[in-house]
């Protein structure tokens, strides 16, 4: 190990964190964790949700798509951008990390060729994005097998595995391309593939594994449980994604040459194994201790916490031994839509005098409504709103069901529309958050990170809504920063995470307070918010209306 303190030479290490629209690598000292440069690369084809590349045939609904080329393109572009703005020489570079959206996950040949680039016109040949939501009847048939026949695992993921996780989609490429199924010779994470990239090494990580693959006490479901899902999915385990697992921080491998020549930096240099965004940004946060639950906050919201036992919580997206960091038991849930919820208000709901009205005051249409609806009292417009736009994640692990607004009248306003949005949200990781106390897993200090800390008004109802202080992530980069870190372990900077969190990650605690009165009055109306959350989450509505769509469709 490298003693960073006695080396006077500065050294720096790159975490490139994949979102859902973009990539983004961050340069950092590893002496300090300070950040020194940073660029961004959209995806030229962002999320695929409506029709393949170059074909004009429409998907399903509930398909959601990427391109691997976008994932290749963010390291030409944005870590040699990174470099450069940091006005650093490349050669001090000792390490780079990468962490991924979960689950995105991709059919490939042995060498790690994508499955959609030898069938561009098949979709199940595509790498399917975390928000893929159309395996929902293989999930539902994968977790109605596994409580008939006790499976011990199915309990470590709340009783229920989402639809969005790996043998879910795996199961629905059998069923519905099942020759794209018999090519596949790895069904790999989006975390790992971009690791066998950087490396040219084929790994697999022990958070994706867990949380995405369940792995669970050292095995995958049997496969006699597999052959009683569909005798043709009995071997998914043995012939698509059993594989050695490595510890998070471990070293993957080096960088090779032609992953130098993409990125501008060294050859050799260490290349850490791949991480999931939402469970990389705890140590990030200085948020690893048992009881600190962080909430990244971005299009989806995912809570990630370690505890120091084990606990089976109803609802939540699973338990990982060693999930976020090694000796504790890391937990997660989510919430499947959060600020896309509020994009879409704002891209198909919103008057254009609101837009116009913004532009005129030199705000974005975010920046205004919350400006109107912060004006108003807790309870003030009559609204309740189920945040369930994208499904819900946990606790009920439904993504069938569908937003619900109810009290609205021809008073009711576009900013009354937004707070309401804005509160379900803030009511959803509420539940949540009562779902693990009530298991016997305290939630000690509620820390907050990604994209929607700048809005000052959806925070501070987060505080009063959840009814207790509020730390926030030191970073505008929390997934990065946390790759970064997980580089210099890798590279042997560090003894390990905890040690390089602690140098390196920063955090403010009790930044948002919640406010007496406000948090007594939302009391009220989370009860009302729980009454729909159950009615509706139970009594199958929104599954007929979905199903009614879906025939609509064809």
């Amino acid at each position: 190990m490298t003693d960073v303190s006695a080396n006077n030479a500065a050294t720096y290490v790159v975490g490139v964190d994949y979102g859902t629209l973009s990539g983004r690598a961050l340069v950092v000292r590893v002496q300090d964790g300070v950040e020194v440069g940073t660029a961004v690369h959209p995806y030229a084809h962002a999320v695929i949700e409506r029709t393949l590349p170059g074909d004009d045939k429409q998907l399903p609904p509930d398909w959601a798509l990427q391109h691997p080329g976008d994932w290749i393109d963010v390291l030409k572009t944005a870590v040699p951008a990174a470099v450069k703005n940091a006005g650093i020489d490349p050669n001090d570079v000792i390490g780079i990390a990468t962490d991924f959206t979960a689950c995105t996950v991709l059919p490939t040949t042995a060498d790690g060729t994508p499955l959609s680039e030898l069938h561009p016109d098949r979709p199940h040949a595509w790498p399917k994005l975390w928000k893929h939501h159309a395996a929902q009847g293989q999930a539902d048939r994968i977790n109605a097998l596994a409580h008939e026949r006790g499976e011990p695992w199915i309990n470590r993921y709340g009783g229920k595995i989402s639809s969005e996780w790996e043998f879910a989609k795996g199961l629905q490429v059998l069923e519905e391309d099942p020759e794209i199924y018999a090519e596949t010779q790895r069904w790999i994470e989006a975390a790992d593939w971009i690791i066998w990239q950087l490396a040219g090494v084929e790994t697999r990580n022990q958070c994706t594994a867990g949380y995405k693959g369940i792995f669970q006490d050292g095995a995958w479901p049997t496969r006699e449980y597999l052959a009683a899902l569909n005798p043709n999915f009995a071997d998914f385990v043995e012939e698509k994604i059993k594989h050695p697992l490595a510890a998070l921080g471990d070293r993957a491998g080096s960088l090779t040459e032609s992953a130098a020549e993409w990125t501008g930096l060294p050859a050799g240099i260490a290349v850490a194994v791949g991480n999931v965004d939402a469970h990389v940004t705890a140590p990030a946060a200085q948020s690893i201790a048992p009881g600190q639950m962080v909430a990244i906050m971005g299009t989806s919201t995912c809570h990630v916490m370690n505890g120091a036992t084990l606990a089976e919580v109803p609802g939540m997206c699973g338990v990982v031994d060693g999930g976020i960091v090694a000796g504790l038991y890391g937990y997660e849930a989510g919430q499947s839509g959060v600020g896309d919820i509020f994009g879409w208000f704002v891209d198909t709901q919103l008057p254009p005098s609101y837009h116009q009205a913004a532009a005129e005051k030199n705000q974005d249409p975010h920046e205004y409504l919350s400006e109107l609806a912060a004006e108003q009292a807790v309870g003030a417009s009559g609204l309740i709103a189920l945040d369930w736009h994208n499904g819900n994640r946990s606790i009920l692990v439904d993504h069938e069901l569908s937003g619900v607004l109810v009290g609205a009248t021809l008073a009711t306003k576009p900013e009354d529309i937004y707070r309401a949005l804005v509160e379900a949200t803030a009511f959803g990781t509420r539940t949540i958050i009562d779902a693990f106390e009530a298991s016997g897993v305290p939630v000690d200090e509620l820390v907050a990170a990604g994209g929607l800390l700048k809005n000052k008004f959806l925070m501070q109802i987060y505080a009063d809504v959840a009814n207790r202080p509020i730390s926030v992530i030191g970073s505008d980069q929390g997934p990065a920063l946390g790759s970064a870190i997980h580089a210099a372990v890798a590279a042997g900077a560090y003894e390990d995470v905890p040690a390089a969190a602690n140098a390196m990650g920063r955090v403010e605690r009790a930044v948002y307070r919640p406010d007496p009165a406000r948090a007594k009055a939302y009391e009220a109306l989370y009860v009302e918010y729980r009454t729909l959350h159950d009615y509706f989450g139970s009594n199958g509505l929104l599954h007929r209306l979905r199903r009614i769509r879906n025939e609509a469709h064809r």
